[in-house]
């Protein structure tokens, strides 16, 4: 394979997330010998002319218009990166203000900008992260050894009478019996796996996890069934703020409150108990609240998905729709219920605490985990995991490089005089935390999504696109943490009503998308966080999607088609608004607040040429 067939299928769609490449209603196949060289996937091609139709216009790289991009790109973008790393150096007035947040870096020459508390956290833990990817698939190959079936159970043929034989050929599938076998065999080492797992993580906080998925758990499968949604939100919105307003239950406060005849001390302060010794034994993260919330939409998961299978019991949709179990669409695996018996503590214990997904996701929905426990994935496959590996490393080494280079997180962490600053150095300073905040989130979420790949899961690709090459404000947000936006059109849009369907069309419609939208983005702030910055966030992201969703209403893509060079130029004009919004945004949720956002627009705006200090 040359090197450009090479790079093509590093950079392809069906390397990232085959789900990009197939349809969501179509069984996902092997790789034949054509994709494996690079060759754009069939699916692919069919949907995007279905999309495009006969009419689309020839490609426009050979033209005037492009020659112009591409003498603004050659020169730009070196100049924006320039004018990023000029003001990280140390000749930068304002660098020692700052400079105490910097770190050693293993760049010669170069300090490292390590000063974000949340990638911090992943990027010193890179090395016991790799070592426990490496034993875990181990130690699975072991056990499965030890149990004498380590291998993939055996295929056979589905029997088919001798009509079918001949109108449908015997489709190769893994026999009923086996593929229980390997749901039970994965689901006991999964289980014994994580709970070693937390144990090691939180200590003797692992029981307060256990207890609450015990109380979940109990909600979904002995209250009446008209009660389990309801009793389901309440449970976990209320443990989110418990957890945030109590700090984990410490045990040293649960014994003060169980024994309040304790005498303190000399000082006041209460005497040592036997919560504080608890306390003092909590794992290599006691902060387990802080991770706890990513467990919440598993919890939530589970209840609602075993309670749409009660209504569901005596009909079978696979036996009906005549599917292959064994090769099921995304959509079938997500949306066909479990058999009765999955839904048990055990599997539920497993599904919630799955290691690989334990920590940051991707978000994983419980009838999918069982599927792809009881079949194996087909798209799964060596070298599309060493591929996808691959992108992961060259992803971190771009984000060391610009913690290298370009100490936005710092400059911003130290509430700069702004006005040291020209326009262009301001925009740059927003627009590079912006991609920083995108590639904190990126590296982790891709970290255990490759673990999750090498164990034989094969979870939703998180991030899809940056707000550099995303002209729509929905289709962002899309994108962003995509299988969280999954789950929540699950569980969250599609109950709410999403936007009303056939039967509401037009403003009413759009009032009712907005709205929904409102409670969407209003849910996601508190999920991420309890607090008004990210509350703030959440409801800017509604009002900076209302411009494209009127937009939408006064510039139809339909009574467009005749003039495509109008709609094109338009469109345009909103992608330059829709991502200056996001980067407000989302700078005020993840970086400066309002407060800096504010000193960022008045630097910005303040005057034609900015605002300069005084003498």
């Amino acid at each position: 394979m040359s090197w450009l067939g090479c790079l093509r299928s590093l950079y392809s769609l069906d390397t990232l997330d085959t789900r990009f490449a197939t349809s969501s209603t179509v069984p996902p196949r092997p790789l034949t010998s054509q994709r494996e060289e690079g060759a754009k996937p069939r699916d692919t091609i069919d949907r995007g002319q279905k999309a495009t139709g006969d009419t689309a216009p020839p490609p426009r790289w050979n033209t005037p218009e492009f020659y112009v991009y591409y003498v603004v790109f050659v020169t730009c973008i070196p100049l924006m990166f320039k004018v990023a790393i000029d003001v990280s150096q140390e000749s930068h007035p304002n660098y020692p203000k700052f400079s105490h947040l910097l770190s050693p870096g293993w760049i010669p020459g170069r300090k490292v900008d390590n000063s974000d508390a949340q990638y911090s956290t992943f990027r010193e833990n890179i090395p016991h992260l790799f070592l426990v990817l490496i034993l875990h698939p181990l130690l699975r190959r072991v056990y499965e050894s030890c149990i004498g079936n380590g291998s993939n159970p055996a295929y056979s043929p589905l029997v088919h009478d001798d009509n079918d034989r001949v109108n449908n050929p015997p489709i190769t599938s893994v026999t009923a019996t086996a593929a229980d076998k390997r749901l039970s065999r994965r689901i006991s080492f999964d289980l014994a796996f994580a709970l070693l797992f937390i144990c090691a993580l939180h200590g003797f906080s692992a029981f307060k996890i256990l207890l609450i998925l015990y109380i979940n758990y109990n909600l979904a499968t002995r209250l009446p069934r008209q009660y389990t949604p309801a009793a389901t939100w309440a449970f976990n919105i209320s443990i989110l703020f418990a957890n945030e307003l109590c700090k984990g239950y410490r045990f040293a406060s649960i014994a003060e409150f169980l024994t309040p005849w304790s005498a303190p001390s000399a000082t006041g302060a209460a005497e040592p108990n036997w919560g504080t010794w608890l306390d003092s034994y909590g794992g290599l993260n006691p902060r387990w609240e802080i991770l706890f919330n990513i467990t919440v939409l598993r919890l939530v998961s589970f209840n609602l998905d075993y309670y749409w299978s009660l209504g569901m019991r005596g009909s079978n949709a696979i036996e009906k729709k005549q599917l292959d179990p064994s090769n099921l669409s995304e959509r079938d695996r997500v949306c066909s219920p479990a058999q009765p018996h999955d839904y048990s503590l055990r599997n539920y214990i497993a599904y919630a605490l799955y290691a690989p997904l334990y920590l940051a996701g991707p978000i994983l929905t419980f009838n999918d985990y069982i599927s792809q426990l009881r079949y194996p994935a087909p798209s799964i496959t060596t070298r599309r995991t060493i591929l996808y590996g691959i992108r992961f490393f060259i992803t971190l080494l771009t984000m060391e490089i610009m913690l290298h280079y370009i100490y936005v997180v710092a400059i911003s962490g130290s509430h700069p005089e702004w006005e040291v600053y020209t326009p262009f150095q301001l925009s740059m300073l927003g627009y590079f935390n912006l991609h920083i905040i995108w590639l904190k989130l990126l590296l982790p979420w891709r970290f255990f999504r490759l673990w999750s790949l090498i164990d034989g899961v094969d979870p939703p690709e998180n991030m899809v696109r940056c707000m550099s090459n995303n002209y729509s404000a929905l289709a962002f947000w899309r994108g962003w943490h995509r299988s969280f936006n999954r789950w929540i059109v699950r569980y969250i849009y599609i109950p709410l009503g999403g936007s009303g369907g056939p039967s509401v069309r037009g403003l009413l419609g759009t009032i009712r998308t907005i709205a929904n939208y409102l409670a969407v983005f209003t849910f996601v702030a508190l999920w991420h966080d309890i607090n008004l910055r990210l509350l703030m966030w959440g409801w800017l992201i509604t009002l900076f999607v209302l411009p494209e969703v009127v937009a939408g209403l006064l510039f139809p893509r339909k009574k467009w088609s005749s003039h495509r060079e109008a709609y094109r130029v338009i469109c345009g004009i909103g992608a330059v608004g829709n991502i200056l919004m996001m980067m407000a945004a989302n700078l005020v949720g993840f970086a400066v607040g309002l407060d800096g956002l504010k000193g960022l627009v008045n630097g910005i705006v303040g005057s034609f040429s900015g605002k300069v200090p005084d003498d």
